[in-house]
C-alpha cells in the first residue's frame, strides 16, 4: 500500500485529507509541524508528501530544500499562498505540484494518484531511502545527502542486506555469507573492519548512525 505523509498544522484540513486519501486506498501518516515531519522522513519511506508552507517548527520551504537533494519522493505543496513567484520558486526548488487553498478534495486525491503513477512507471524496489542515504541496487550506487560514495563490493552488499531488512539483526556469519563468495571460518575481524569502513565513509557527509552493533549477536540497521 502506498504511504502518504500529510504535513498540515490545521487539524481539520489534515483530517479531511487523511480521510479522503484513506478512502482512496492509501495509508496516511499525519504530521502537524515541520519538525515532526522531518522525524518521520528520517525513519520512513513515503510515496507522496502533501506539504503546507506555513508550519510551526520548520517551514515547508525549508523541508523541500532539505530533503529534495537526497529523497526521491513526490512533493505536493498545498498552500494559501497563490502568488506566481511562490509557485515557481517552489517548483524550481523541487516540489512536483502546487495546489492553492481552498481546493476540492477530489482534485487533491487525483493529483496524488498522478504522482504515484508517474513514479511507478520508471521505478522499482531497487531504490531504497534511509535517513540521508539513497541506495540504488540496479545502478549499484549509494549517495548520502546527494554526495555519491564509493564502496567496495562487500561494503555495498552489507548495506544492501541491512537496508532491505531494516528490522532484522544479522549475525556475522549471515553477513559474510551474503557479501562474500567464500566459506565463513569465523572471520569476525573481517566483518568488523568492513563495517568500520562503511561508518567512516558515511561520517564524512552525515553524523547519523546507519549501522547498529548488537553485542553478542551481530549488526542491524540503526534506528
Amino acid at each position: 500500500m502506498e504511504q502518504i505523509l500529510i504535513v498540515e498544522d490545521d487539524t481539520d484540513i489534515n483530517n479531511m485529507m487523511a480521510s479522503a486519501l484513506t478512502k482512496a486506498g492509501y495509508e496516511c501518516k499525519q504530521s502537524f509541524s515541520g519538525t515532526e515531519a522531518m522525524l518521520y522522513l528520517n525513519k520512513e519511506k513515503f510515496s507522496v508528501i502533501i506539504l503546507d508552507l506555513m508550519l510551526p517548527g520548520k517551514s515547508g520551504n525549508s523541508i523541500v530544500e532539505e530533503i529534495k537533494p537526497y529523497l526521491d519522493t513526490s512533493i505536493i505543496v498545498v498552500s494559501a499562498k497563490d502568488e506566481l513567484d511562490t509557485k515557481v520558486n517552489l517548483l524550481f526548488s523541487g516540489a512536483d505540484d502546487y495546489i492553492t487553498k481552498p481546493f476540492e478534495i477530489d482534485e487533491l486525491v487525483a493529483r496524488v494518484a498522478v504522482q504515484i503513477r508517474k513514479h511507478s512507471t520508471d521505478k522499482t524496489e531497487s531504490v531504497y531511502h534511509y535517513k540521508d542515504m539513497v541506495l540504488n541496487i540496479t545502478e549499484h550506487s549509494i549517495s548520502v545527502l546527494g554526495h555519491p560514495i564509493s564502496f567496495t563490493r562487500q561494503e555495498f552488499k552489507i548495506l544492501e542486506l541491512l537496508i532491505t531488512n531494516p528490522k532484522r539483526v544479522f549475525s556475522k556469519k549471515e553477513i559474510y555469507d551474503y557479501a562474500w563468495d567464500d566459506l565463513y571460518i569465523g572471520e569476525d575481524r573481517t566483518i568488523n573492519v568492513h563495517v568500520s569502513n562503511i561508518r567512516q565513509k558515511i561520517k564524512a557527509f552525515s553524523d547519523k548512525e546507519y549501522i547498529e552493533t548488537v553485542w553478542g549477536v551481530g549488526f542491524k540497521l540503526a534506528d
